[in-house]
């Protein structure tokens, strides 16, 4: 039986459990995935186990940056965007891949089909990993604009010196004469989730036709998102975008490509509700 889990420091609060457990359950196969709070002192080696006495693991903080160097290949959007989340075992070595730009994409295209239709200009807000991998995404997809906006300028432009691609960077008193031509806003800070300082933005000014989504999924309707829909934006949680990225590393650890349900986003919507 191949076990896999999520690894982290703390790590009670991952819904990573739910989303595999359903998978393994959904298509009968004798597995487990858990959730293993591992210290950053301790990280070398449970990597090295990694093969031998598990399948593979997720990765989150604190460890996402650290796991790159641990492990023996990454793939182009791990290197890019400069943290692994997914790791895995073959006969060739261990390796690491980064899956949150997948998860970013898939989570738009199931819940908004056509959002990233020529010419997709975006807004970011944020310069941190989760922006990175945003950008990353959007540059993939043939953004004709891509204003990375953070209150620190510095992290913005290093972003967009990493990256290229379309993408530019701005400070955030430029973000009001950024929204008109906007055609997808994206938050990529952690404001707004729960136990955080609010976002505080205005949309006045941001297109009619854009779409507004937020990485944050708890809450899982944000003050931005609540924002946006009084304005009459078609709004995206952060939800789908967990759900997708745990897609690839299931299909790595357990030889099943699963599929994100209704049902499966009930369930940890569920959770949400009931923990939050």
């Amino acid at each position: 039986m191949k076990h896999a889990c999520v690894i982290g420091w703390p790590i009670k609060h991952s819904r990573s459990p739910i989303i595999h457990n359903y998978w393994l359950k959904q298509h009968g196969l004798a597995g487990a995935y858990d959730k293993r709070e591992i210290a950053p002192d301790g990280l070398n080696d449970f990597v090295a186990a990694i093969g031998r006495e598990i399948a593979g693991c997720n990765v989150t903080v604190p460890h996402k940056e650290k796991a790159l160097e641990l492990v023996d290949d990454i793939d182009e959007t791990a290197r890019a965007v400069g943290a692994v989340n997914t790791i895995w075992a073959d006969a060739k070595g261990v390796h690491g891949a980064n899956t949150d730009v997948e998860g970013f994409l898939s989570n738009l295209d199931q819940a908004a089909p056509g959002w990233d239709r020529a010419p997709l200009k975006a807004v970011v807000l944020g310069a941190g990993g989760a922006a990175r991998a945003v950008v990353f995404g959007l540059i993939s997809r043939g953004a004709a604009d891509i204003a990375i906006v953070n209150r620190s300028f510095e992290r913005a432009e290093e972003l967009m010196k990493d990256l290229g691609g379309k993408s530019r960077a701005a400070h955030f008193g430029e973000l009001r004469a950024l929204l008109p031509d906007a055609t997808l806003l994206v938050n990529a800070t952690s404001l707004g989730m729960q136990g955080k300082p609010p976002l505080e933005i205005s949309l006045d000014g941001l297109n009619p036709k854009a779409l507004v989504t937020d990485l944050v999924y708890v809450p899982l309707k944000t003050p931005l998102l609540e924002s946006a829909e009084a304005r009459g934006h078609k709004t995206v949680d952060g939800l789908g975008m967990l759900l997708h990225q745990a897609v690839p590393g299931f299909e790595k650890w357990f030889g099943v490509r699963p599929k994100v349900t209704p049902e499966l986003r009930r369930l940890v919507e569920d959770d949400i509700a009931r923990t939050s």
